[in-house]
Formats: C-alpha cells, sequence, structure tokens
C-alpha cells in the first residue's frame, strides 16, 4: 500500500477516532476524523481520499447512509465498516449499501490494518490486472480491469466485489463455479455469514444481466453457481 493513502476515517467515539488516527498517520496514512457521518461526507465531497474506515452508528447521518452517498459518487473507493454489533443482518445491510468488508469492535490495529491490505490488494489487481480481461456475455460486455458491465453501449459501473464474482463467473463460463471455492477467493474464508452475503451479490448480478434472455445466472444447489452464455 502506497504511504501517501489518504483515509477518511467516520467515528463519532473521539477517544477511539483519536487513537485510530494516531496509528494510521504513525503507519504513514494522511488521516482526516469526522465524528458525524454528515462531517465525513461534507469532507469526501471537497477533498479526494483513497480509502473510508466507517462507524455505522454514529449521531446525524449514520454509516450505512454515508456509505450510500460515497457508493453514488464512486464506486471504487474501499469502504470498511466498523461496528460494536456483530449481526449477520446489519453485516448483510453494510454489503447491499457497497461496503467491502467488515469489523466488529473491539479490534486489534494489526487486524484493521491486515483488513485494509486485504481489499487495497484486492483492488489494486482489479486496476492494474496484467492482460486485458474483456469477456463477452451473450450481449454484454465486462471489462473486468475497469469493473464495467456494457450492454448496447450502456455502461454500468461495478462494485470491487461485483466484479471480482462476475470474473470468476466469466473464467468458468458455462460451467459450475465452487461456492466454497468464491467465497475463500473473494471473502477469505466460506463462512454461513459470507455464503448469505456472496447470495446478495449474485442476486445483483442477475439482475444486471436480465436485459439479455439468453443470459443465464443459475443456483446450482448444494454446489455454487453457473452463468450461461455465448
Amino acid at each position: 500500500m502506497s504511504n501517501t493513502m489518504r483515509v477518511l476515517l467516520a467515528e463519532d467515539d473521539r477517544n477511539l477516532g483519536n487513537i485510530l488516527k494516531s496509528y494510521l498517520e504513525a503507519k504513514g496514512f494522511e488521516t482526516t476524523l469526522c465524528i458525524n457521518g454528515e462531517e465525513a461526507f461534507n469532507a469526501y465531497k471537497k477533498e479526494n481520499f483513497d480509502f473510508c474506515i466507517v462507524d455505522v452508528m454514529m449521531p446525524v447521518k449514520d454509516g450505512f447512509t454515508l456509505a450510500k452517498e460515497i457508493r453514488s459518487m464512486d464506486k471504487k473507493i474501499p469502504i470498511l465498516f466498523l461496528t460494536a454489533k456483530s449481526l449477520p443482518e446489519d453485516k448483510l445491510k453494510g454489503f447491499e449499501v457497497g461496503g467491502d468488508d467488515y469489523l466488529t469492535k473491539p479490534f486489534s490495529m494489526e487486524e484493521l490494518l491486515a483488513r485494509m491490505k486485504a481489499i487495497t490488494r484486492r483492488t489494486d489487481q482489479n486496476e492494474k490486472g496484467e492482460k486485458d480481461n474483456f469477456y463477452t456475455i451473450g450481449r454484454y460486455l465486462f471489462d473486468f480491469n475497469r469493473q464495467i458491465l456494457s450492454f448496447k453501449g450502456k455502461e454500468h459501473k461495478l462494485t470491487s466485489k461485483e466484479a471480482d464474482l462476475l470474473h470468476l463467473l466469466c473464467e468458468n463460463k458455462n460451467d459450475v463455479l465452487d461456492r466454497s471455492y468464491a467465497l475463500n477467493k473473494i471473502w477469505f474464508d466460506d463462512s454461513y455469514f459470507n455464503a448469505r452475503s456472496m447470495d446478495v451479490y449474485i442476486a445483483k448480478l442477475r439482475k444486471y444481466l436480465k436485459n439479455d434472455p439468453d443470459v443465464e445466472l443459475l443456483n446450482v444447489h448444494g454446489v455454487g453457481f453457473k452463468l450461461i452464455a455465448k
């Protein structure tokens, strides 16, 4: 990760926020601390950031709303949620609004840094891909490096996880993509919660691909998924 990475940190607990800010700055990250979602969104609109760390429970504007607003402006910037809750419903909601990962309090600074590295490594690989990763999916064109799915000239920008999952499906087009393999490749473990999260993304991809009746994204019960297309 670049030492010049600029981090937007939205955390209403001032003590924790200051500790995280000090730690990140000691690791070489330029960090802007905001104490509520409204303040964070205003900072986001004024400055260029490379990474967002967002607490879910914040006054004025909560983390999910903030993430949704950021995602409406930028599909690619990594968003890591912090939460005191570990309920699957909250985590699923976090992924649905475009979060890349989730960290439950209390957590160690080393774990925070490891999650940040994993997310940025994944997004860097998407951007720098060693080859032009273009795929035809029926009448769709998928540009993996740019995370763009096109249909009849109309472009749709995918999030990192959407692009990663569609990439795996394209690599296994007309064959079964093993659920456990996909979970370990993209989510780094195949827990029940991550499996539910992946189902949310499959549903999103199915919706994006619905304009071509010859394209099908099937659930193969107990095994995985199958992208059927020419």
